[in-house]
């Protein structure tokens, strides 16, 4: 017996969602070794994340901003739920997930930025070189540690999104992994009317 789908990721979503994880993870794992290869995954985040945010207010329904970013009261109220096993299934990114991807936008949005002040002002190099090169080695120091901490945040909240989608997965019994691979997900509920984007 085959399930009925619904289309609900759009290619460029799946294709952003794939790079950002393989660009970011490129740089995590080559900050300090492999310099050329970090800022050139750190070019690629800084332009996926770039598209990700005009893509929030233009893309396909469920790729909208305006479709999954909800209020704080609302966002606890889904966790809340969700922990007791009631939580209701969205057919887009529930109230969890959407505030996951703003907070995964901003921290990575604060990890290139502060990454291309460091390049500017230790290395003299990248866009921002000619405004920051020899600021002088306590200037480079702070921004490395601040760099650092905003990579190690956004580790962090890609860890929660994961056990998240975990979580998420087995109370409605679906698969997120595959949704985001396949851009469908099963159409089992009444939240799916006039969603065949």
């Amino acid at each position: 017996m085959s399930t009925l789908t619904i289309k609900v990721w759009d290619p460029l979503v799946r294709i952003f969602h794939w790079s950002l994880v393989a660009g970011f993870f490129v740089a995590y794992l080559t900050e300090d070794d492999f310099m050329t290869l970090h800022v050139w995954a750190g070019y690629l985040v800084g332009g996926l994340v770039a598209f990700r945010i005009v893509w929030g207010f233009i893309g396909s329904k469920h790729a909208r901003f305006s479709d999954f970013v909800r209020p704080p009261g609302e966002v606890i109220a889904y966790l809340k739920a969700e922990l007791a096993g009631r939580a209701r299934r969205y057919l887009g990114h529930n109230p969890a997930g959407g505030a996951m991807v703003v907070a995964l936008l901003l921290s990575l949005v604060l990890t290139v930025v502060t990454g291309l002040i460091i390049y500017g002002g230790d290395e003299c190099a990248g866009p921002l070189a000619s405004y920051l090169c020899g600021t002088g080695e306590a200037f480079d120091e702070l921004g490395e540690e601040v760099h650092e901490f905003f990579a190690n945040l956004t580790l962090l909240l890609v860890v929660l999104h994961v056990v998240g989608v975990v979580l998420s997965s087995r109370l409605h019994g679906e698969n997120l992994v595959h949704a985001m691979l396949t851009g469908r997900k099963p159409a089992n509920t009444g939240e799916t009317k006039g969603d065949d984007v």
